[in-house]
């Protein structure tokens, strides 16, 4: 007798991310990928668009993120671990907060999710060791996927640095300094990097070869080729005979 785990494709909608630093224009194209979708998917905003704060335990932390770092726009209040660990708290109240959309079969996009804390944080740690910066961004993922299951999907949105600084000063009608520019030039090519290390997760949007048209095609065809066929979405620390957290079905047993 061969006792076989079986778990048939859920009924769960995708859960997708957008990435990339301030000033790439992942929003953007993001939103003008949405419009041109017959059926829309849930937007959940990133920390820099909740300006108006919500209601909740993920507001709450997001607040006291914001204070302790004085304004930075990387939410860098000196403590990097201890803040890597409440980035991840906050992004695993927002999928607790989406879970029902998806257990109905709807799309999600998360506006930055956990990739952003990993490569931020890692490069907190790790500021002058680039090789370094990359392990420890792929062990904080490991880390939050013992939180909360990684997206489906992940966009990333990348451009040439110094355009997407230009961008981001810009629209914020602000001027970074020096070494808040030379993060954010770090950011970009260790955001790069770690999504070479996953091409079966990500797909990367390039604008320095693609025109914004181009861009918000591809990012279009993405989100609607997301769903189907998608795996249960698990608690991580429950195993994997856990009940989906979407359609509640437990690993079933085939005898032969």
């Amino acid at each position: 007798m061969t006792i076989t785990p079986v778990r048939p494709p859920c009924s769960r909608g995708p859960l997708i991310s957008a990435e990339g630093l301030n000033g790439v224009g992942k929003t953007y194209l993001t939103n003008r990928a949405v419009e041109a979708l017959k059926t829309k998917p849930l937007m959940l905003d990133e920390f820099s668009q909740r300006a108006n704060g919500r209601p909740g335990l993920g507001e709450a932390l997001l607040r006291s993120l914001r204070e302790a770092s004085a304004g930075d726009p990387f939410l860098r209040g000196g403590t990097p671990m201890a803040e890597a660990l409440m980035l991840l708290a906050i992004k695993r109240h927002d999928l607790d907060t989406v879970l029902p959309d998806l257990a109905r079969g709807q799309t999600v996009v998360e506006g930055r999710s956990v990739d952003t804390t990993a490569v931020c944080q890692a490069l907190l740690l790790h500021p002058d060791d680039p090789e370094a910066a990359l392990q420890t961004a792929t062990e904080l993922l490991g880390l939050a996927s013992s939180y909360r299951p990684l997206p489906d999907l992940t966009i990333l949105v990348t451009d040439d640095a110094s355009k997407a600084l230009e961008r981001a000063q810009r629209r914020d009608s602000c001027v970074f300094t020096d070494e808040q520019a030379d993060f954010m030039r770090a950011a970009c090519t260790l955001f790069e990097r770690l999504a070479a290390t996953d091409p079966a997760r990500y797909r990367v949007v390039d604008r320095r070869s693609v025109d914004e048209y181009e861009a918000a095609e591809q990012i279009r065809a993405w989100i609607q080729g997301a769903g189907g066929a998608l795996a249960c979405l698990l608690e991580p620390w429950q195993g994997p005979d856990a009940a989906c957290m979407c359609c509640s079905r437990r690993t079933t047993v085939e005898a032969a």
